[in-house]
């Protein structure tokens, strides 16, 4: 392969930014998961709330409501993300900056991360380090997307190991995060905590056949995949995951396929 399309591909995918329209297709559906992640935090003095990978602020708004005395700042690396973000909460802080590389400048009093941390590729040392932000019995609240075994995600790694993109793709499959057992969340953290809670839940969202799989993974899962795709790449590809998507899902009476969707959540006290 020649050097010009493979720095093209690399500046595409630097330049590539998270587009808030796809992501908020499904905004309630998103934003539940936070609101029960939220419905969990124990409760204490909050002056000071960090909403790490904030996105376009959905879970913002949400601390913002719950916290309406607090300072409120959102964390995310996200320009687009951003801008809306700060539409949606102007009441709230917003800074641009990596969440791996994030500390803040003052202890908190409650940190909040809704499906952020495991697009990272050492969330468990990040959330010790978390930990270690907050102030004594401040809080520590995550939530991260536990669906790399779920048939939407095999098709996509399917996909992207059955076509000319293979040697481009398949690095990047191979790179998805799989979460641990909750067993070994819940002895890495408990030490360092005064209450940990731990929970799983499968959501099932009934969507609009395989069209609306797509929808949903072409704002968050698929992103890693098209970035490195061009126009006419992106869309064979996306025809052959509608396919695969058609195979693994059955329609119900009513046309929809139901996509499970399991999220661990943690709610932490130091």
């Amino acid at each position: 392969m020649s050097a010009a399309p493979a720095d093209g591909i690399a500046e595409r995918r630097a330049t590539n930014d998270w587009n808030s329209a796809l992501y908020l297709k499904f905004e309630a559906e998103r934003t539940r998961a936070a609101r029960d992640l939220l419905a969990h935090v124990p409760y204490c003095d909050t002056q000071r709330v960090y909403d790490l990978g904030c996105g376009p602020g959905n879970s913002t708004q949400l601390l913002a409501m719950s916290f309406p005395d607090a300072d409120i700042i959102g964390i995310d690396k996200s320009d687009n993300m951003l801008s809306v973000a700060r539409a949606r909460t102007p009441t709230a802080t917003f800074i641009k900056e990596d969440i791996g590389h994030w500390r803040p400048s003052q202890p908190a009093d409650l940190i909040f991360a809704n499906a952020a941390l495991h697009f990272l590729p050492d969330h468990r040392g990040l959330m010790t380090r978390l930990l270690s932000y907050l102030r004594p019995g401040g809080r520590l609240a995550v939530q991260m997307p536990n669906n790399t075994h779920e048939l939407s995600h095999a098709a996509m790694r399917m996909v992207a190991a059955d076509g000319p993109w293979a040697p481009r793709l398949l690095p990047v499959a191979k790179s998805i995060m799989v979460l641990g057992p909750l067993e070994e969340y819940y002895n890495l953290l408990a030490p360092l905590c005064s209450t940990i809670d731990i929970w799983q839940t499968v959501y099932v969202h009934p969507l609009d056949g395989p069209d609306g799989v797509v929808e949903w993974f072409e704002g968050s899962g698929l992103r890693p995949f098209l970035d490195l795709l061009d126009a006419n790449e992106r869309v064979e590809f996306l025809a052959r995951y509608r396919g695969r998507l058609a195979q693994a899902y059955s329609r119900q009476p009513d046309g929809k396929v139901l996509l499970r969707y399991p999220r661990l959540f943690f709610a932490l006290q130091k």
